[in-house]
């Protein structure tokens, strides 16, 4: 996500496919700046090209700093003495190796433009601290020629690839695993915790100078199973692309990149990321998931079982007081047995009460036909609410809308309608509304004691730390219930 400081987007003038373009790069750039050993930051020109203003930055992962301060939200006055600005007007990579000093830090600096459709989107500005530069050895070369390689793809709109999809937060980094193979997928080169990696999956032999699609597919054979038909095409995809291979008990995720100068393809870099650990507990969670979601079902069995004995119950009663509780209590308990059945369904933790309201409704309905005629309907929307709110909310609304018909509408023909709002606060507010023969003009709902169903709404209120109020419709004839609760 392109994060441009307040101060600073007044001043830009940045397209959608451009805004694409550069939340990719920002989603990939630790590649550069973890192959190149530097800190990076990008610049983008202002609305006159006169100004540019620093808008991410990134420190490397493998090697020490050269920014001791954070930068972004700077910007840089039009200089043609500047890197910046010479790589905007050159459309070139620019650069020294005078090793200037920054904050008592000798860097090498670099500006290299990002040209796209031959127009510059931004500057890539790189810092090479060289006070605490790694002592050169086969891996520190391999990933600066690496990094030159990829820097020029960058500079021709390459890299990241545009028909790539976008790997926020899962692709891999240079130190988890690098292995460089040539045209032919032979592997070059590969570091120590990409070989490690390998021997997770079951190598025993070296790494270097194998064929990686043939050597990969082996050790999956011999683990029994299945190879992804694809695998080959993966490697020697023409676009940047990902695989994910699974050995035994060892799952190896895989970002592939193509490296391409202006005349061919030279090789491919492919990351690696031991993700074994990751997918273990990834099916801890689906089979996490599927039990609470299994219990929802079966506690929803239950409530539907203890309803069906209520009903055989009030059947036998013959007074009509005692068949009236008992049909009260039948409906609270399929209010309740609606949210279970609908949690089931849905994600655990979370559910879209929207359905629920809507089943309530239909059941409020179904209850008040014996009597009259009722139409129900729901406006706005609860959205998502936790599963520990939803079934005190779903007893609420039952006995709000049970409470309109019986002692609003009473037995006659009306309807009821259910208000949600999400208000600003982090709140929800909604309200119930009927059409009936309103509220006594004394009535004052802290002293309905003796209903029931208000003393429950009250009390489930306030356990959700919430307000209440019954008042009497403003918009018309009838009464309407006000409820407000924090999410």
């Amino acid at each position: 996500m392109l994060r441009i400081p307040a101060d600073v987007r007044p001043h830009l003038a940045l397209g959608e496919t451009q805004v694409a373009f550069l939340e990719a790069l920002i989603d990939d750039w630790h590649i550069l700046a973890d192959l190149s050993f530097s800190d990076l930051v990008l610049w983008v020109p202002g609305v006159d090209d006169h100004q540019f203003y620093a808008i991410a930055q990134i420190r490397p992962a493998t090697g020490p700093s050269a920014l001791e301060e954070d930068i972004v939200g700077e910007s840089i006055s039009y200089d043609p003495s500047h890197m910046v600005t010479q790589a905007y007007l050159s459309q070139k990579v620019c650069g020294t190796s005078d090793n200037k000093i920054q904050a008592g830090i000798p860097a090498d600096i670099s500006a290299i433009p990002l040209m796209v459709e031959c127009q510059c989107w931004g500057i890539v500005e790189r810092h090479t601290n060289q006070m605490g530069v790694r002592a050169p050895g086969e891996l520190e070369d391999h990933y600066r020629a690496i990094a030159d390689i990829v820097f020029d793809m960058a500079s021709r709109g390459e890299f990241p690839d545009p028909g790539h999809r976008r790997l926020r937060g899962i692709s891999p980094r240079v130190g988890e695993g690098l292995i460089l193979i040539d045209p032919d997928s032979i592997i070059e080169y590969a570091s120590p915790n990409a070989v490690t990696s390998y021997r997770n999956l079951g190598l025993t032999s070296d790494l270097v100078g194998e064929n990686i699609i043939e050597m990969t597919i082996g050790l999956i054979q011999e683990t029994g199973h299945p190879v992804d038909a694809h695998l080959a095409s993966h490697f020697r995809s023409p676009h940047s692309d990902e695989a994910e291979i699974v050995a035994g008990d060892a799952v190896l995720f895989m970002r592939i990149i193509p490296l391409i100068t202006q005349k061919a393809r030279v090789g491919t870099v492919v990351l690696c990321r031991d993700t074994t650990e990751i997918r273990e507990k990834e099916r801890q969670l689906v089979t996490k998931d599927a039990t609470i979601r299994e219990i929802h079902h079966r506690v929803k069995n239950n409530l539907q079982t203890v309803g069906a004995l209520l009903r055989l119950q009030s059947r036998r009663m013959t007074s009509p007081e005692a068949t009236l509780a008992l049909e009260e209590a039948m409906a609270r308990v399929q209010t309740i047995a609606v949210v279970h059945e609908i949690l089931s369904q849905s994600m655990p933790g979370s559910v879209v009460f929207d359905d629920v309201a809507d089943r309530l409704l239909k059941l409020t309905a179904d209850l008040a036909s014996v009597r009259g005629h009722l139409a129900t309907r729901r406006e706005g929307s609860f959205g998502e609410i936790s599963a520990e709110v939803a079934t005190s909310l779903a007893l609420v609304v039952t006995e709000l809308c049970h409470n309109a018909v019986e002692h609003g509408l009473v037995g006659e023909v009306g309807s009821v309608t259910v208000v949600a709002n999400r208000l600003e606060d982090a709140s929800l507010e909604m309200l119930v509304i009927d059409d009936g023969q309103g509220l006594p003009d004394d009535f004052d709902v802290q002293e309905t004691r003796t209903s029931l169903g208000l003393s429950i709404v009250q009390t489930l209120v306030n356990d959700l730390h919430g307000e209440f109020s019954l008042i009497p419709n403003p918009q018309g004839p009838g009464a309407r219930a006000v409820v407000r609760v924090p999410l």
